[in-house]
């Protein structure tokens, strides 16, 4: 998956993201299981981000206007795991977090994000293992995984 870039004052990395279509396959071939997951939550990150990206090709597929998939990386190493840009130009960001917290250092990637995009910048949600979903400001959500799936 390539990067998302723009001038924000900054120097942003231009590269490629590799991910796997079935996250079940990127498991067996890591050898991970339930239990290995458990001992090493270190595997749990790059999983689910894999699960996410999987589930966001499925439906984009079904869209009218398929969005590009892009994901966000400045030189300092901030980030944001998927931008969608829409033909029109709209952004939204997706972080994916694998814990039940959540903290405002999750969002310096999102706010980078939303400077470079400017006014094109529509929506932010950080998706987490956590079950509420709530705002976090004006144009920034908290959302469960789940809601990939829920109404």
């Amino acid at each position: 998956m390539p990067s998302w870039h723009a001038n924000v004052g900054q120097r942003l990395i231009k590269a490629s993201k590799v991910y796997f279509s079935d996250t079940g396959i990127l498991a067996h071939l890591l050898k991970i299981n339930q239990e290995r997951l458990s001992r090493q939550p270190t595997f749990s990150g790059p999983v689910l981000e894999n699960f996410v990206f999987a589930e966001l090709v499925k439906q984009r597929s079904w869209m009218t206007q398929q969005p590009d998939l892009f994901y966000f990386r400045t030189a300092s190493g901030a980030e944001v795991d998927f931008v969608l840009e829409e033909p029109a130009g709209k952004v939204v960001g997706i972080e994916v977090k694998a814990s039940q917290q959540f903290g405002l250092h999750d969002l310096r990637g999102m706010k980078l994000l939303a400077e470079a995009a400017g006014k094109r910048f529509h929506r932010g949600i950080i998706l987490y293992l956590g079950d509420k979903a709530m705002p976090i400001d004006k144009k920034l959500y908290l959302m469960p995984v789940s809601a990939l799936w829920q109404l």
